[in-house]
């Protein structure tokens, strides 16, 4: 935290606490930790006021303030697509898809996910076959199919760079990628086919754990309430937040 809290300090505009004027309900290290907070476990803003002994609008302002802020310092922690493509070449890599849910905001029909039954954005990672975070993709609509997600941000580059990809049903038909058999209309798998899908499901396992991790920041997990335009910085934050506790071995 302290960590962060330099960095962030480094690029402010002006001193958090200035000489003249009202003071601050609180001071940067106890609200950079409140939008961490924020981001990690997305409780309501009365809550995290109440945690803190201080009002709905000082959070609100802590969190519109900060967050970009965060996003901005971290933005070096998040691996890009050529360090994506460096960690994976001569490697197996793992891809796998999840959705961030996020309110129904009457002018974006293109978030509502027809297959999970909730509106959010469509989130691509690539791991390595232990498990280590390589790629998180951008947001997408949640409309878009993993397939389709496969080719629009850059996972189709790292897979082509690696050497080869495993994925679910999702991303049958993309390139590079090893995927399981479906089972063929009015008919049944082969004992063969079964045997290897149960291989790849296993090989897909650390993939699932990164899932899970990343979406153990709840700001991922459950329905994100503030207004659609803030949601992109909020996503970057807590995606420079995932890799910066990686790296720094703190959770």
């Amino acid at each position: 935290m302290q960590e962060l809290v330099a960095r962030v300090n480094g690029v402010l505009k002006e001193p958090w606490n200035k000489k003249v004027g009202r003071p601050k309900a609180c001071g940067l290290y106890r609200a950079v930790e409140i939008a961490c907070m924020y981001l990690r476990h997305n409780g309501t803003q009365e809550f995290l006021g109440d945690l803190r002994g201080i009002s709905q609008p000082t959070v609100s302002r802590i969190v519109t303030i900060l967050v970009p802020l965060v996003k901005r310092v971290l933005e070096e922690f998040v691996p890009d697509v050529r360090e994506a493509i460096t960690m994976v070449q001569g490697w197996v890599c793992l891809v796998d898809g999840t959705i961030t849910p996020c309110w129904s905001y009457d002018d974006q029909p293109e978030l509502w996910s027809r297959k999970k039954g909730t509106t959010g954005f469509n989130a691509q990672l690539v791991s390595l076959l232990d498990g280590e975070a390589v790629f998180i993709s951008d947001p997408l609509p949640g409309k878009t199919h993993d397939a389709a997600a496969f080719m629009e941000t850059s996972v189709a580059e790292i897979v082509k760079s690696s050497g080869g990809g495993i994925g679910d049903k999702g991303y049958q038909g993309c390139a590079g990628t090893a995927t399981p058999r479906k089972t063929p209309p009015g008919g049944e798998l082969s004992k063969m086919d079964k045997k290897c899908n149960a291989e790849l499901s296993a090989l897909r396992a650390p993939i699932e754990r990164l899932v899970a991790h990343f979406k153990s920041w709840r700001i991922f997990h459950i329905d994100y309430r503030r207004p659609y335009r803030t949601y992109r910085d909020a996503y970057d934050a807590a995606r420079g937040l995932f890799f910066f506790s990686i790296i720094w071995g703190f959770e």
